[in-house]
């Protein structure tokens, strides 16, 4: 989106850079000195997303004498909280991408590769082509895998038929903006879900749908529009200091909400979802004109292999990493940091929680490097700003047992209620932030 459209003016817009910068310093970002580690080792980071490679840049200056080897085989380095933004149209698609090369350091040799294998005992990592890589400390940040195919009826390559899409997606996100604009000139049924796992950005399926709902007044077809929710949680969103009032913005817009139901499949030629209702056992079906649904999600196959995912919770057979909470390390082998999506951490899936992580992790790793006992804590921060309009976003920051936090300047506002300023910070501030700042190692 260009200055000035949808009246943002020039000065909204440095205010909304100026707060992403309030925030950014607020949040405790540069707490930890950046100073050298004569330590030696190597190092093998699996994944570049916002967690790895924001770990490879921070990596790369503190440790001169070390070997690092980052294994990730995507080309291109993908700002997904982004995706939300170009199925509502409010950024273009080649907005939210840079070549990875950019972003790598020069002393860290990048193999573009999929890992297949992991071996902790051995220490041994393989990738598709057959090639091993050995380390002495393994950064284990590959994100997440999404399972399109746990939809009955659902792939990835039919993602968009039927009208049914998902932004957990690039491409898919981009379908979304075409066919929301399809419905903004029909009306119709709309049906918005999210899943029965954990999931990225938990946010983002009520960020669609009440998008979508504020598109059809922009454009006088609300009336025209019967739009539901439905989720597999028990309540619609588990951050309590917020709940109340995303529950009268639902409320207020006419926008049921399902609770403890989840997708079970999806039939693209009739334009039919089939639910299945957890508490009652009860299964039913949905016809639509528009779905935006959540895939369900997992940590990739060769993590579910390696015998390093947690064995307890009612998520255990999603493979999340068995991660200590506060130093990030893993919880059985001493020399695996862990954190980011892959992580069964008690928080939400989300680049602001991998932003307050990246240092702790750090110094950790450098404390078991250099034989010290690691002492760093992460807090469980997240934050997940929920837009609830072309103009407004509930920002929703959070640490450990769901108890809310506010960072500057937001604390001058009632961060209960969706702001404007928070708009400026999600559209504005946030996406050079990342590119920048984060994956730079310097926020």
């Amino acid at each position: 989106m260009m200055i000035g459209q949808n009246g943002v003016t020039r000065r909204e817009f440095i205010a909304g850079t100026a707060a992403a910068g309030l925030l950014v310093t607020a949040g405790g970002i540069g707490s930890y000195k950046m100073n050298q580690s004569a330590a030696k080792g190597k190092i093998v980071i699996i994944g570049g997303g916002a967690a790895g490679m924001s770990m490879a840049a921070r990596l790369a200056r503190r440790l001169p004498k070390a070997d690092i080897t980052l294994i990730d085989p995507a080309e291109k380095q993908m700002y997904q909280p982004g995706f939300t933004l170009i199925a509502a149209g409010v950024y273009q698609p080649d907005e939210v991408w840079k070549n990875q090369s950019d972003y790598i350091p020069s002393s860290v040799k990048w193999v573009k590769e999929a890992v297949i294998e992991l071996d902790p005992d051995t220490r041994k990592v393989t990738t598709a082509p057959g090639n091993t890589f050995t380390y002495d400390f393994l950064v284990l940040t590959p994100g997440l895998q999404i399972n399109w195919n746990l939809i009955e009826g659902m792939t990835l390559e039919t993602l968009g038929q039927g009208n049914a899409h998902s932004i957990y997606n690039f491409g898919g996100s981009i379908k979304t903006w075409a066919a929301l604009q399809d419905f903004g000139r029909t009306g119709g049924k709309a049906l918005f879900t999210d899943t029965y796992t954990k999931h990225k950005c938990g946010g983002a399926p009520k960020k669609i749908c009440l998008l979508t709902e504020h598109y059809l007044r922009k454009h006088n077809m609300r009336e025209k529009a019967d739009l539901h929710f439905f989720t597999a949680s028990k309540s619609l969103y588990d951050v309590k200091y917020y709940t109340p009032r995303l529950l009268e913005i639902y409320k207020e817009r006419n926008v049921p909400i399902a609770l403890t139901t989840r997708i079970k499949g999806i039939d693209t030629q009739a334009k039919s979802v089939h639910f299945l209702e957890t508490s009652t056992g009860r299964e039913f079906k949905e016809d639509y004109d528009f779905l935006h649904f959540t895939p369900p999600m997992s940590a990739p196959d060769f993590v579910l292999k390696s015998g390093l995912s947690s064995l307890a919770g009612t998520h255990a057979s999603e493979g999340w990493v068995d991660t200590d909470k506060q130093t990030l390390l893993h919880k059985k082998y001493a020399n695996i940091i862990c954190f980011g999506d892959v992580a069964n951490l008690p928080t939400s899936k989300t680049s602001s929680a991998i932003r307050k992580q990246v240092p702790i992790a750090v110094e950790n790793l450098l404390a078991r490097m250099e034989g010290r006992t690691p002492s760093a804590v992460y807090d469980g921060y997240a934050a997940c700003p929920i837009v609830t309009d072309y103009g407004h976003v509930l920002l929703c920051e959070f640490v450990y047992e769901k108890k809310e936090v506010t960072s500057l300047p937001f604390k001058l506002l009632d961060t209960s209620k969706e702001q404007h300023a928070a708009w400026l910070l999600k559209v504005y501030g946030l996406k050079p932030m990342y590119f920048y700042g984060m994956l730079r190692g310097l926020v």
